[in-house]
């Protein structure tokens, strides 16, 4: 899949805000510093698409990118942010709650976690949650490029262990540095848009 456009089209805190025009969706979920924006610009081939910062916690919405006016890719705000207050944890879970109890468009979600660390328990919560919903989920083990060739089975297990993954999700190694992965990510969201045409 070549991308050939992508712009930032709605920021949605609601359900009425939504897209309406029913293109498929896939959903892009992980912890605040995680490398979720770094992840979007690598995808979209875009340098400040999705803007990367220091500070975690930066997404306070459903931004919604349209790619190739054909489908969406999905940012919401990242989990596990301790500086963020308790009220505003409770809004954004209730904002992506709401999106994922009837958008039929969904047809994966991408789940962003740190290739170097076993998953958080805010990662197991999350991954338990997409579970809850039925919901197809490919992990992506993003900054693969800080880690040696000899200890990536040995990450891979933790990650695959830790979330206890079930039959039908997968595992894509990612880095938004050497785009490793990349061409998997695109193909996976190609095959859904092909299949459910």
């Amino acid at each position: 899949m070549k991308i050939n456009n992508a712009e930032l089209k709605i920021m949605a805190t609601r359900r009425s805000q939504y897209p309406d025009d029913k293109k498929k969706e896939f959903l892009l979920v992980g912890r605040s510093n995680v490398g979720k924006s770094s992840f979007i610009n690598a995808i979209l081939n875009r340098k400040n698409l999705a803007r990367t910062s220091a500070h975690p916690g930066k997404t306070e919405t459903l931004n919604f990118y349209e790619v190739n006016n054909e489908f969406y890719l999905i940012d919401v705000p990242g989990y596990g942010y301790a500086e963020v207050s308790k009220k505003t944890r409770e809004k954004y879970r209730k904002m992506i709650e709401e999106y994922l109890e009837k958008r039929k468009e969904l047809k994966r979600v991408f789940m962003i976690v740190d290739f170097r660390h076993k998953p958080t328990e805010d990662d197991v919560l999350m991954y338990n949650f997409l579970k809850y919903y039925n919901l197809k989920v490919t992990v992506v083990a993003t900054k693969a490029d800080k880690i040696g060739a000899s200890k990536r089975e040995k990450c891979k297990k933790q990650i695959i262990d830790t979330l206890d993954l079930v039959v039908g999700d997968n595992l894509t190694i990612f880095s938004s540095i050497t785009k490793e992965g990349k061409e998997e990510i695109l193909k996976t969201i190609e095959g859904l848009i092909i299949d459910t045409i």
